[in-house]
């Protein structure tokens, strides 16, 4: 076996794995979205695409760009801290309404508004760039010669695995939910994930904020817009 291949290989499958399995915003509107058989596929497609596209900018050295401006990265947090108060208060709103007995009526009207759906909530997600963007491409940006690369594969290999068994495994467990009550509690705890990710998202940006109060991260804020913005004196 020659371990400079199938070591970066395992290494990346085994790291991204770990990291996408985890249970956030993304997995819930995918399991969410398989269960109601709702254009599952195109949302597997959409969200392992993101995946791939965001794995190899951070293998590239992204992840470095984007820690040096914390700026982006607070902002991120704060959008993703609105939208997923925004999705999960919906959530429950849905769980409430008489609406939520018909699992149709819960998914998307065309294959585009489902695709539009998934990228607009991953992409609002600043998890989805620390772990693919930061995390991984740290991990795998240090590898030497091919081992990036070979890395980024293996994590990309997780990630259509773990999104295409989520979206279409879904599916199976459709007869669980025939039920009224089931469609409810899925809806309650899809409102619990994405609420408590929006409070953790909060508190990171209240630590990112307080970290940019340090006088060397905001002597980098003017330099975004141009050294004459601020006096000398600061």
């Amino acid at each position: 076996m020659n371990w400079e291949i199938y070591g970066p290989l395992a290494k990346g499958f085994v790291s991204g794995a770990s990291l996408i399995m985890a249970i956030g915003a993304q997995n819930a509107f995918v399991l969410s979205q398989g269960l109601r058989r709702n254009y599952s596929g195109s949302i597997a497609v959409v969200c392992f695409g993101l995946d791939v596209a965001l794995i190899v900018l951070g293998v590239a050295g992204m992840g470095s760009l984007v820690a040096s401006h914390p700026v982006w990265l607070l902002l991120a947090t704060l959008f993703g801290f609105v939208f997923l108060t925004l999705y999960g208060l919906r959530a429950w709103i849905s769980a409430c309404g008489v609406h939520s007995l018909q699992p149709e009526s819960h998914g998307f009207s065309s294959r585009r508004a489902a695709m539009t759906g998934a990228l607009v909530l991953s992409l609002i997600n600043p998890h989805v760039y620390i772990d693919t963007v930061l995390l991984l491409g740290s991990i795998g940006g240090q590898l030497p010669g091919n081992g990036p690369w070979l890395f980024a594969l293996g994590a990309c290999c997780a990630s259509a695995l773990w999104f295409f068994s989520l979206s279409m495994g879904a599916q199976f467990l459709a007869p669980l939910f025939a039920s009224p009550r089931a469609w409810k509690i899925l809806d309650v705890v899809v409102g619990i994930v994405m609420l408590s990710l929006a409070w953790s998202l909060l508190q990171m940006a209240e630590d990112q904020f307080n970290e940019m109060s340090n006088v060397e991260v905001m002597e980098s804020v003017p330099s975004l817009f141009g050294p004459t913005l601020l006096p000398d004196a600061l």
